[in-house]
Order: structure tokens, then sequence, then C-alpha cells
């Protein structure tokens, strides 16, 4: 039995599809129950003890990072019979400056897994593919994005290839004690991945990049000041570097990665409007 956490996010989502498709018995844990095709417990990760009874007869756990707790998490899933855990982190924790909020909770999320004595595989994705779906409601509204970072070329990352690495480190030998560097097979600029969705939904769509200043000021109030700081660090001062092509899709799973036009098209009903206005 796999415990999947974060069921209903983008790649946990994606882990519990893979699961059902590799026949591989599988157990989401949410909030609250909701539709999913595999078995569901409620818990909380931030109440490590609430998580207890989702681990009966669990062997691996795909874990997100940042919890409050999470040296007493992993204790309970030791406790439990828990073997190996897949941590999702990122490049946050190896950031050449990594002086800021999201390195901070990824370095303390590995820190603990590590200390665990549980096997453990973290997957360190570039930024994800499906992040373009925040354009979403700029182009329910017109043709133009406005968006942070235009300079920054990113090889963004299909949820779907985090999710097919992350059932391999979960059900194979050989990823104990290993940190994969996930990335798509091409890098953009935001103005190029806008251009390949524009073709894909066959609609005339123009990027405009914001300012820093504007970037800031659009942020602000969307999100805490410390983490506008930590994306500043990462995309400005360039503390990280989402450019590079790694093979390690591929290499663990046999299939090339996803291209972001494959990803639009996969995902194209996503930025239909539904007959009440709304998005598809």
């Amino acid at each position: 039995m796999i415990l999947v956490t974060g069921a209903t996010g983008q790649v946990g989502g994606e882990v519990v599809q893979a699961l059902v498709r590799a026949g591989q018995p599988a157990r989401a844990l949410v909030r609250r129950p909701t539709e999913l095709p595999v078995e569901q417990a409620v818990g909380d990760l931030d109440d490590p003890a609430s998580v207890a009874p989702a681990l009966d007869g669990v062997r691996g756990v795909f874990l997100l990072p940042g919890y409050r707790d999470m040296p007493g998490l992993l204790a309970e899933m030791r406790r439990a019979g828990v073997e190996r855990v897949v941590l999702l982190s990122s490049l946050a924790a190896v950031a050449t400056d990594t002086r800021n909020a999201i390195s901070e909770f990824m370095i303390r999320s590995e820190t603990a897994v590590r200390g665990s004595g549980l096997a453990w595989t973290f997957l360190r994705p570039n930024a994800f593919m499906s992040n373009a779906l925040r354009w979403l409601p700029q182009l329910l509204a017109g043709d133009t994005v406005r968006d942070a970072f235009g300079d920054v070329p990113i090889a963004s990352v299909d949820p779907y290839d985090i999710a097919a690495v992350a059932v391999r480190a979960l059900l194979d030998a050989g990823h104990e004690e290993r940190v994969h560097l996930l990335s798509g097979p091409e890098r953009h600029l935001p103005a190029q991945r806008l251009a390949i969705l524009a073709e894909v939904l066959d609609r005339d769509l123009r990027f405009h990049a914001l300012t820093d200043e504007e970037a800031r000021a659009d942020m602000t109030g969307r999100m805490p000041q410390e983490y506008i700081d930590a994306f500043f660090a990462f995309y400005v001062d360039g503390t990280i570097d989402e450019s590079l092509i790694h093979p390690t899709v591929e290499n663990v799973t046999g299939s090339a990665p996803r291209t972001f036009r494959q990803w639009a098209l996969a995902h194209r009903d996503a930025f239909a409007p539904s007959p009440d206005g709304g998005s598809g």
C-alpha cells in the first residue's frame, strides 16, 4: 500500500493516477472526502497523530514538504512500519543563497526526512508546466498575459512526469538516498510558452513582461512578502537555475519527458470557457 499526500494537487493527483494505472494499491490522505479513484483516509499533515490511522499497512509514502512538525510526522510513519518516503522537494533546497522562506522549509523538510531512519528519495523538479494555469483568469478576460520574470528561461516539467518518477522510486529498488533532478526536454521563456499555448488554443495571444516593480506590486497581497522576496532571489538574483535540462525522467521511467506542447494539448479543455462563463 502506498499513501499519497497532496492527492488532490497537481503532482499528488498525477501520482494517484499513475499508481492506479500500475495496478498498485494506493490510499489518498485528504482533509475531507472527495472524488478519487482510490481509497481515502482523512487526516491533517500538520497534526501527525491524525495521520496514524491512514498509515495502516502502508509501506511507501509520497510526501509533500513544509509541514509544522516534519520529524513528528515521519516518526508516526516509522512507528507504523513505513519503509520508504519519496519527498517532493525543489531546487530551493540547494539555491546558492538559501536565506529565504522557501529554501528554509525545503531544507527543513529534507533534513527531517534524512534523519527519519526511513529509506528516502528526493525529487527536485524545475517549475511545473501547469503553472501556466495561473494565466487562466487573464486569458478568460482577454488576449494579453502579463507576468513576471519574462527574461528567465525555464526547462519546466510536466507534473505527469514528476509523478512517473515518484512511482518508480516508490516501487523499485535502487532509488534509496538519491536526489532526482527533474526537467522537461526544452527551455522556454514565458512568451515562448504562451506562443505554444496560443497555437494549441488557436488564439492570438500576446505576452507583456512586467517590470520588477510591477511584478512586486502584482504579487503583493496575493502571497506573503517573504515568498515574494524568495521568488525575486531565485529569478532576479539567479540563485537557482531552472534552465538546465536533466535526463532523469527518461533514465528512470524509460520514456522521454513531455514537451510543453504535449502538456498544453492534454490540458486544452482547462482553458476553454464553460457555458456559464467560467473556465471549462
